[in-house]
């Protein structure tokens, strides 16, 4: 038999509006009979009824994950599971349920946010990536619906944002190279719509001129972050008459296929072409060799894209006197893929 609000209220000697109230938190609520209550509530297998509760408070206590791709290929790159980690650990901690969906293309992902968000299964969004031009965003801006990107924005700079400084963290990265001697860098990007690419690709660059070194179109390939990409580079990269001597890899997913290219084609790394990526996931420091790469922080990227939405539907209009991005600090970790420096 199920076990109702007027049940447990009978049996903690109170009314069923207390009851209600002790399951929304209200404030007037003594913390001796919030505790009560919820003893007998353990006590009596009392379950809420979401749905009830939902209709009454007019929130559903969850969120939504909108991934930039179908799942079966995102969840081959650790990154993002080690970014929907950070999500649904502070998620879980606020009392929210995280709901995931995805589209094969912008179409579809816009028709699953408009569902989610009109139908009321969901009371916010964090998206998983940033776009030059993006129609999901406009929805979520014109709607006034609450979400937040991971990335940034170049048409909204006041929407809710949380990043990394992604042109310095290239910079950095490439920096670190030409620290070692290097002056022929090739730089494999990713995908030319997104602002992460576009963003590592100038920090890049800018670290190139700063030096006043050289820089070829064919020393920049644009891919996937996936391994084929880094994969059918090499064979590229290795036929080039003045090929590179180093290599930064926009993810470190790329710099596998990286790997595997050189050492099909019997290069060794870093003594003929060294590498630096982006990420670092547990993986980089287990490859042969391990993998410099920039860590970006990806389990608080999660972790504070949730807490920022969530505390956005839990105070809308309550962001005076806050910042709007949140940046992540990165750091560099040196390893045996980049400790070479050339004609040593």
């Amino acid at each position: 038999m199920t076990v109702t609000i007027k049940d447990v209220a009978k049996k903690a000697g109170v009314s069923p509006s207390t009851v209600s109230r002790v399951l929304s938190g209200h404030p007037r609520i003594s913390l001796e009979t919030s505790r009560k209550v919820k003893v007998i509530m353990e006590e009596m297998g009392y379950t809420p009824n979401m749905m009830a509760k939902s209709l009454v408070s007019k929130t559903t206590n969850s969120i939504c994950i909108i991934l930039p791709k179908p799942a079966e290929e995102l969840f081959s790159n650790l990154f993002f599971m080690e970014l929907i980690r950070g999500i649904v650990t502070q998620s879980s901690r606020s009392g929210y349920d995280v709901l995931i969906s995805s589209g094969a293309n912008e179409k579809e992902e816009l028709e699953a946010v408009s569902r989610l968000l009109k139908g009321r299964r969901v009371d916010g969004v964090i998206l998983l990536y940033s776009r030059k031009d993006d129609a999901v965003i406009d929805f979520l801006q014109s709607g006034g619906y609450p979400f937040v990107l991971v990335g940034r924005s170049d048409r909204y700079e006041d929407i809710l944002s949380v990043d990394n400084d992604n042109i310095m963290a290239a910079y950095d990265a490439t920096n670190h190279l030409i620290s070692m001697g290097h002056e022929r860098i090739g730089f494999v990007s990713g995908p030319p719509n997104l602002i992460v690419s576009r963003d590592r690709l100038e920090g890049y660059r800018t670290a190139m001129q700063s030096k006043g070194l050289e820089m070829k179109n064919e020393w920049i390939v644009e891919g996937e972050f996936l391994q084929d990409s880094g994969y059918r580079a090499m064979s590229f990269f290795m036929n080039l008459p003045n090929r590179p001597t180093a290599l930064v890899a926009v993810d470190d997913m790329v710099s596998f296929g990286v790997l595997r290219g050189l050492n099909e084609l019997k290069y060794k790394v870093p003594e003929d072409l060294a590498i630096v990526s982006f990420n670092n996931i547990p993986l980089s420091e287990l490859s042969s060799p391990p993998i410099s790469s920039i860590d970006i922080g990806i389990y608080h990227l999660g972790y504070t894209a949730s807490q920022v939405l969530i505390q956005s539907i839990q105070k809308p209009g309550n962001q005076d006197g806050y910042t709007n991005r949140f940046v992540i600090p990165h750091r560099l970790i040196v390893r045996e893929s980049s400790m070479y420096a050339p004609g040593k």
